[in-house]
This record gives C-alpha cells, sequence and structure tokens, in this order.
C-alpha cells in the first residue's frame, strides 16, 4: 500500500539508497576492503602476552606500547585500515604538555582499577555507515597535561571496592572548557581510495596549540621470521609518500595542506626497553621527535615503516581548523582540491543521511533517531581485524627467543588449531578487543538491522574450521578459548536469516543450513561434556554472568561436586526449539531434515521433563514453594541443595519459547508423527510444556518450559518493583536480596548473594563480576523477545499484572513495549532533561558539548540507570537499536522481528575467502 504521509508514493527501499546501492555489491566490489578495522587497544592483550605466568597486562602495560612492536595487530585512536591490516591510518596529536603523544588510548589494568580494567579517555561513535564510505567519530581531548599518573595514583588509593573509579573528568582537565574537540571523518571515494578529515575546536577560553599527526604505518610482519620481505614508506614529490608493500598494490599518502613528514621503523626501540645499544629509528621515534625534541629520532632519509604528517595549528578561543588528507592508489585520481574534496565527503554524509532516514521512518523522535544512529554507529566503528595463530604464538617466532616452555601446557594450550585472520565484530576496541562467543551473536542480530550480509558473515565465521574445537565447542574468547558461554548462536542464526528475508525478500537457505550442520556439532559437544548425569540437566560453567550465583562457577566448587544450572539447562532448552525451528524450515524444501525436527522436538522434551523431576528423584529445578527456578547444588554423598538466590539464572527459562504456526503438523507428516506418538506414549513430559489438544491464537501451538501458570508465576516476580523490575529493565539480581542476603554454611564456610546495583563490592569472581544487580542489555532483550512469542500463542485475551500489586492488568506485548521503553530510556533524555546512563555528572547531562553524546555502556545501575563497566562497550548494548525501530513491516523498513517478508530487491552474497596472514 502506499504510505500516506508521502503522498500516495511508496517510500523508497533501503537498498535503493546510495548506500543500499553499494551494499549490494559490497563483497564483490570491494567496499568492504578498508574499514575502522584498527583497535585502539593492543597492548596488554593475550596475543602480545610471552610471560611466564600469563600476566598479559604486566608483560606489555601502556608505557611499552609506543617503543614495542606489536606481534600480532596494531592499535591507533580513531583507526582505518585494510581488511588484513597490511596499512593502518590512525590519528596522532600533542598539547605541547604531554610526556608522550597520544597515539592510543590510556586506561587502567585489572589490578589498577578499583573495579577493574577501565578505559580513562573521552571519544564517541557519531555516525557511520555499513560499507564504511562514511564514518565519523570524536575525541576529547585536554588542553593541560594529560593526567596519566594522577589517574593511576587516586584509582590506586581507592582500593576499597565501595568507592567509585575516578575518571578523566573527575580530575579537573576539562574544568572551563579546556579541551579541544576533534573530529575525525572519514570518506571513500572509491573502495580504495580514502579521505581523511580532521575538525579541531578549541573550546576554552584562550588560545591554545594543537599539534596534528595523521600517522600511516604496515603492521608489523617481517620481525618475526628471516628474511621476511617488508613494505617501505617513501617521501615524493609534491609532499606526498609513496607506500609499497609486498602484498598490496602500491598507494598514495597525501596531506592537502602544508606538512612537515616524519618517518621511522614500526619496530622495537631495544634501547628504551632493554637498554640495548642498538643504533635506529624506532616505532618511538615520532613520539621523541615531537614530544622530546629528538631531531634525530626519525629518519633523516624520509622513509621507513612508519609516517606521520605534522601540522601545528594555533587556535584562538573557540577557534576552529580543518585538515585534509587522502590515502589512495599511487596512480590514477589526481588530488582534488580542497572544494572538491568537502564536496566528496558532503556527499558522503549526505548518502548516510538517506540511508538512515530511509531505515528510520517509522521513529518519530528526534532524540531516539540520534540514539539509534550513534548505537549503529558503534557497532561499525567496533569491527575490527583479528589475528592471532595460537599454535605459532605458542612455539613462538623463528627470529625471536622462545616463550616460556610452560606456555605450551598454559593458556589455551588445547586450543592449537584456532588460526584467526579475519573482521570481527568486538565487544568494542579497548576494554575488549577481542571476540566473544556470545557477544557476537548478539552483535550479528543488530547488524542484520543494517548489514544482514555481514551479520550471516559473522555467525558462519564462529562455525568455521579455524574457530571451532575439532570436538564442536565454539571459542569463547582469548583469555580462556575454552570457557563456556551460553549457546546463542542457533538463536542469533534464525534471527538474522529472518531479518535478511525481511529486507531482501529471498529466504537464503544455504546460509541457514550451513550454520544448521555446524552448530549440530555444537550440541552434541554440549550434550556430552555439560551433563554430568547424562540426565539431560547441564552445568556449563559461569556461562558468562559471572558471580550471579552462591560460587564461582567457572571453577572447582570449595564443596566438592557440582551445580546443576537452571540457567545452563534453560539454555539448552532454548538451543533445541532453534534447532527445532530452524530444522522445520530446511524441511520445505528437503524432508529429510523433518527427522531432525523430530530429534530437538523430543530433547526439548526431556530438558522440559529433568527440570522439573530430576532422575525421577522428585527434586527439580522448579521450587513449588517459591514458584521460580534455582540452580541446585550435588553434593558427593548424592544430597541435592537447592540454591534460592532469585537471579537472572530463573528468569532464563522464560527465554526457551517457540510458537508453531496452525499448519506445521499438515506441511511436516513425518514430524507430525513421531511427535503425536510422543503425546500418545510420554504424555508425562508433552504435559509439561503444552497441551497440544488446546491450541492457542490462530490454532498455533506452544512449546514452552512454563506452563500458563509457572509463565505467570515467574512474570508475577520479574514485573514486582519491589525485585526483579527497575526503572530501567530487569535487574540480574532481585531487589529483595538487599534485606534478606541469601547465605548458605557448607563445610564451615558461609556464602552469600545480596543485591548489589552497581559495580560489585567483591573480586571473588573476577575484576570484572557485576551480575548482583545492574541492568544487562541482552538478556532483558531476550525477555523482551519471549514475551512477544508468548503473545503469538495466547493472544490479547491473555493478560498479566503489570508491575505486580499495581491492580493494572496488560497484554503481553503491551509489557514488552513497557521494557523496551525502560531500556530505551536509559539513553534518551527524560522529562528532567537528564540521560540516566550519564549519572550525576553536571559536565555530561549539562553541557552542550557533552549532552548529546552517548555512550553504550557494558550494564547499569540496577536502581539509577547509571552506565557501568566498560565505557563504550557498544556490543550487546547496541540491541537498544532494535528495541528503538518500531516492530512493523512495511516496504523500506527493517524491524525487529519480520513475519512476511516483501518482495524487495535481492543483494549479491559473496563471502570473502580467508587470505593466509603472517
Amino acid at each position: 500500500m502506499p504510505d500516506d504521509r508521502s503522498g500516495g508514493v511508496p517510500p523508497p527501499h533501503l537498498l535503493e539508497t546510495a548506500e543500499g546501492r553499494r551494499l549490494v555489491v559490497a563483497d564483490s566490489a570491494g567496499w568492504r576492503a578498508w574499514g575502522p578495522y584498527l583497535s585502539e587497544r593492543q597492548w596488554g592483550t593475550v596475543r602480545e602476552d610471552y610471560s611466564p605466568g600469563g600476566t598479559a597486562w604486566d608483560y606489555f602495560p601502556h608505557d611499552h606500547a609506543r617503543s614495542r612492536a606489536y606481534r600480532w595487530g596494531e592499535d591507533g585512536i580513531a583507526g582505518f585500515s585494510d581488511a588484513h591490516q597490511r596499512w593502518c591510518l590512525a590519528l596522532a596529536l600533542w598539547n605541547g604538555r604531554d610526556p608522550i603523544l597520544k597515539e592510543r588510548l590510556f586506561g587502567l589494568t585489572n589490578e589498577e582499577g578499583n573495579h577493574g580494567e577501565d578505559v580513562k579517555e573521552l571519544y564517541y561513535y557519531l555516525d557511520g555507515t555499513p560499507t564504511h564510505a562514511y564514518m565519523r567519530m570524536l575525541y576529547k581531548y585536554p588542553q593541560a597535561a594529560f593526567p596519566y599518573a594522577d589517574l593511576v595514583a587516586e584509582n590506586a588509593r581507592r582500593r576499597g571496592r565501595a568507592q567509585p573509579e575516578y575518571e578523566l573528568i573527575d580530575t579537573g582537565v576539562f574544568d572551563a572548557q579546556r579541551y579541544f574537540d576533534v573530529t575525525v571523518e572519514y570518506a571513500k571515494a572509491a573502495p580504495d581510495d580514502i579521505l581523511m578529515r580532521v575538525t579541531v575546536e578549541n573550546r576554552g577560553p584562550e588560545a591554545a596549540t594543537l599539534h596534528v599527526l595523521p600517522q600511516l604505518w604496515a603492521r608489523n610482519t617481517w620481525s618475526w621470521a628471516e628474511g621476511a620481505p617488508r613494505p617501505l614508506l617513501r617521501a615524493t614529490g609534491g609532499g606526498a609518500v609513496e607506500a609499497d608493500h609486498p602484498e598490496a598494490p602500491p598507494l598514495r599518502f597525501l596531506p592537502l595542506q602544508p606538512a612537515e613528514l616524519l618517518f621511522c621503523e614500526n619496530e622495537t626501540n631495544p634501547g628504551r626497553l632493554h637498554g640495548a645499544d642498538i643504533p635506529g629509528h624506532f616505532k618511538d621515534g615520532i613520539n621523541d621527535y615531537v614530544a622530546g625534541g629528538r631531531h634525530d629520532a626519525v629518519s633523516p632519509l624520509r622513509e621507513g615503516t612508519k609516517c606521520a604528517a605534522l601540522t601545528r595549528l594555533d587556535l584562538v578561543a573557540g577557534g576552529r581548523a580543518v585538515l585534509r588528507f587522502r590515502l589512495g592508489p599511487a596512480t590514477g585520481a589526481t588530488a582534488p582540491s580542497e572544494s572538491g574534496f568537502d564536496t566528496l565527503l558532503e556527499g558522503r554524509r549526505a548518502e548516510a543521511d538517506a540511508f538512515y532516514a530511509v531505515l528510520q521512518r517509522d521513529i518519530a523522535d528526534p532524540d531516539a533517531r540520534a540514539v539509534q544512529r550513534q548505537a549503529l554507529a558503534g557497532m561499525l566503528w567496533s569491527k575490527q581485524f583479528y589475528r592471532f595463530d595460537v599454535r605459532r604464538w605458542l612455539a613462538g617466532d623463528p627470529a625471536q627467543p622462545p616463550p616460556p616452555e610452560g606456555r605450551r601446557r598454559g593458556r589455551d594450550s588445547d586450543w592449537q588449531h584456532l588460526d584467526n585472520a579475519d573482521i570481527l565484530s568486538m565487544p568494542d576496541t579497548w576494554e575488549y578487543p577481542w571476540y566473544a562467543a556470545w557477544d557476537l551473536a548478539f552483535h550479528s542480530v543488530t547488524f542484520a538491522l543494517i548489514d544482514p550480509e555481514f551479520a550471516k558473515q559473522q555467525l558462519v565465521l564462529l562455525t568455521r574450521e579455524w574457530y571451532m574445537h575439532p570436538n564442536g565447542q565454539l571459542p569463547a574468547y582469548e583469555w580462556a578459548f575454552g570457557d563456556v558461554n551460553p549457546p546463542v548462536h542457533a538463536w542469533a542464526a534464525w534471527r538474522v536469516y529472518r531479518m535478511d528475508q525481511a529486507l531482501t525478500g529471498r529466504a537464503d537457505r544455504a546460509f541457514l543450513e550451513r550454520v544448521f550442520h555446524k552448530l549440530m556439532l555444537n550440541f552434541t559437544w554440549w550434550v556430552n561434556r555439560k551433563d554430568a548425569e547424562g540426565r539431560n540437566i547441564f552445568q556449563g560453567g559461569f556461562l558468562g554472568l559471572d558471580n550471579i550465583g552462591v560460587f564461582d562457577r567457572s571453577a572447582p566448587l570449595p564443596t566438592s561436586g557440582f551445580i546443576n544450572q537452571a540457567d545452563g539447562t534453560a539454555w539448552m532448552a532454548m538451543y533445541t526449539l532453534n534447532l527445532m525451528r530452524i530444522a522445520l524450515e530446511l524441511a520445505t524444501e528437503d524432508p529429510v531434515y523433518e527427522d531432525v525436527a523430530s530429534k530437538f522436538f523430543e530433547h526439548f522434551l526431556y530438558i522440559a521433563g529433568a527440570m522439573t523431576n530430576i532422575g525421577d528423584e522428585g527434586i527439580g529445578l522448579w521450587d513449588d514453594c517459591d514458584e521460580f527456578y534455582y540452580d541446585v547444588l550435588n553434593l558427593p554423598g548424592g544430597q541435592r541443595v537447592p540454591l534460592r538466590v532469585r537471579s537472572m539464572v530463573g528468569l532464563i527459562p522464560l527465554c526457551a519459547v517457540e510458537v508453531l504456526e496452525c499448519d506445521t503438523l499438515e506441511r511436516f507428516p513425518a514430524f507430525t508423527a513421531r511427535a503425536q506418538w510422543m503425546l500418545c506414549n510420554r504424555p508425562e513430559l508433552a504435559g509439561l510444556v503444552s497441551r497440544w489438544t488446546e491450541p492457542g491464537k490462530g490454532n498455533r501451538l506452544l512449546l514452552s518450559l512454563l506452563r500458563r501458570h509457572r509463565m505467570k508465576a515467574s512474570l508475577r516476580r520479574m514485573l514486582d518493583e519491589a525485585e526483579f523490575l527497575s526503572g530501567h529493565g530487569i535487574r540480574s539480581v532481585s531487589k529483595a536480596h538487599a534485606a534478606a542476603p541469601f547465605e548458605i554454611d557448607l563445610g564451615g564456610m558461609r556464602f552469600t548473594v545480596d543485591y548489589e546495583p552497581g559495580e560489585s563490592t567483591t573480586k571473588v569472581f573476577g575484576g570484572n563480576s557485576n551480575w548482583r544487580g545492574p541492568v544487562w542489555m541482552p538478556l532483558n532483550f531476550l525477555i523482551v523477545e519471549a514475551l512477544y512469542e508468548f503473545e503469538r500463542f495466547y493472544g490479547e485475551a491473555f493478560r498479566v499484572e503489570h508491575p505486580s500489586g499495581s491492580d493494572r492488568f496488560q497484554t503481553l506485548p503491551e509489557i514488552a513495549r513497557d521494557l523496551s521503553g525502560r531500556l530505551a530510556g536509559l539513553f534518551l533524555r527524560g522529562p528532567d532533561g537528564r540521560r540516566p546512563v550519564l549519572g550525576d555528572s553536571p559536565l555530561l547531562q549539562n553541557d552542550p558539548h557533552f549532552r548529546d553524546l552517548i555512550p553504550f555502556h557494558e550494564y547499569f545501575h540496577g536502581d539509577s540507570g547509571k552506565g557501568l563497566g566498560a565505557a563504550h562497550q557498544t556490543g550487546w548494548t547496541g540491541l537498544v537499536a532494535l528495541l528503538l525501530q518500531p516492530r512493523v513491516n512495511r516496504m523500506g523498513s527493517l524491524m525487529a522481528v519480520a513475519q512476511t517478508p516483501e518482495e524487495m530487491p535481492t543483494p549479491g552474497s559473496a563471502s570473502a575467502d580467508r587470505a593466509a596472514q603472517p
């Protein structure tokens, strides 16, 4: 139907915009070949750790980063690189007062921060398009000396975890607006032709000087093996730099204004780090030249593997300056004029505006549109090149000293097949500059809103042979690939498949089948490794929820024995339903998959039965007295002890829900026959999850761990403002534990769980354990999705009191919308003009140069909504972009859930082959 707001003319489709047309051919035309693939921290990562004890932060601290060559990747501020990270382009700054160049972000390690690892910088991702044809970010740089020592010393003094972190704005360096706003924009004139514009604004009341140094360098691929070829940067006529690489076409880097070109080598400085008297122009040469006044630190030959274009800006109070740079093919296009440069860049920015105008056409609130666009920008800026060959890392490099012998049996030693060299979506570019299995699944669902092809590639990638363990396990994260994350990959694959179908009008069953076969291997791994008694009750370990439980679930229990986990088992129930749903979809073209769907249907019933009655012993994970799901501790003597902690662990069973359409039994006769056999022969199992003889709305069929009574009981607790429901979403632990902590004595030891709405006050479970009260976006998102799924069965006649005790009853979609609004409200400006995420900071809440800059934190205070944890973890918190998108299905807009795909243009589908990397 025509849109009545457009005068009867159908609105444009997302793929009909200029950016959308690029997106259709992004892989085949090379539009993904360059992007913001440079992390903002490589130092202190596992990849760069060659210490005997695996102490990554101590072995490679920030102080070494400017002088030591990285082995596996590179870092920089506002960085851009090619997809193999052969060449890197990023911004460096110097305010004339700092002891070092500002080349990379600074932060505290887990041991230095009183609440764990934390970046101490102010930077914001503002815009971006899926092909990276346009990108924009903002960095705020103090005019006073950057308070490195103060940040370390004061956070060390605040060792009590009850005290707040000491942040950069607390140091006073932004008082009286004495800082520079540095905006970095990238635009692609062509897939391999990059324009970089740097805009500097002096926000202070007095004139100030800033040195601006865009730096171009080659990732060091030559120091690790004898005779390895090396790239070369060298100055040429006209103020340009020629870049030659043995594995890439030659490039030219050109400042469009006068600049001093400086050169050194991207190699370790053995003098500074080891006291060795070896001459050379090392990685820190440009730093030593600019900040140290050492003219001998840079190459007099004006060549090397790292270069900078230095410009000094003297800006009056409120002054502004613009610098322009181009990196593109060495031959072909001529250098543009200043006006031509700006015309092209502004054209790309206008194309970004047009792309988001279509995407957001059903979002009326301009503030909501701005928040969603920044959330998506953060997702795009957090795509990074990730290189890690575990076998080589363990053994060491031929041209380097061998690693300690003990590392061959240490961290990740059983993951020697893992050999990654790909572009991946990271949780963020500083605290978590490495992928995590369940984070990536959530990221992919968000990416499907604007780039479903990339989303599909990400999900497939983690199941490829150079990621997935031969035993079927998915890698968790580099600190411990063998840890276990919740199995949400199948949920994400189905979700992305449907969103892709809604956008393109094409069902990509090849993708679905490809990922399905690998996930069956992963499912088998779970069944064989995480079901200790073979009774369909699962353990799984900490499952990403850190300190949510009584014990450290990633370590052996102090009591011995094991825990039957309500969340681990519910995740597996959800996994079976996801795989069953995918199998039925594939069965529409290949009846063989009906048998597989039956297998997962039955496995779901067995799990549901076990959760109610473990091993026919009359003890389950559901507590009839409290009407809630709990973990059960299994002691060596056979005693089973319910751990009555009311936490998100007991709400996750809500997420194991699938509604089948009324024609399912007619369309799949083999599946139907087996299901009916189960109904007749195992009625005690079938009755646990759904009364199939009483179909719901539209004669649909329900599969869920919670029947009507249990679902209502769980919702009654979840929607109680004295327990889980906060003004900003669902808390991870019930607020009731503030007045009544859970306590248990075992073996002469007392264990306690209370309500901590902010940062945890204990480090027993690790430096980043904060699941005892805060609001976390990903699990809230799954709950919202589950409510919509339940509504498909129960219909609008089914109502629940919301909030509990209010005597106000609402439908499940109304409750889902309310929860979505609370979560989105974390970032939106409220009636009082405040954004909860920004906390009580007058600067962040009120200053016109701060108040509309949105940080997407790792988690949020359970009472106030203040952002906590990683300050720029746009990763799974980026799910707010989906919550802000109306759940509609109309031409030209994507939605959170697609029901009936429209006929839409079909984009190309090409997955880049993995290239061999040094």
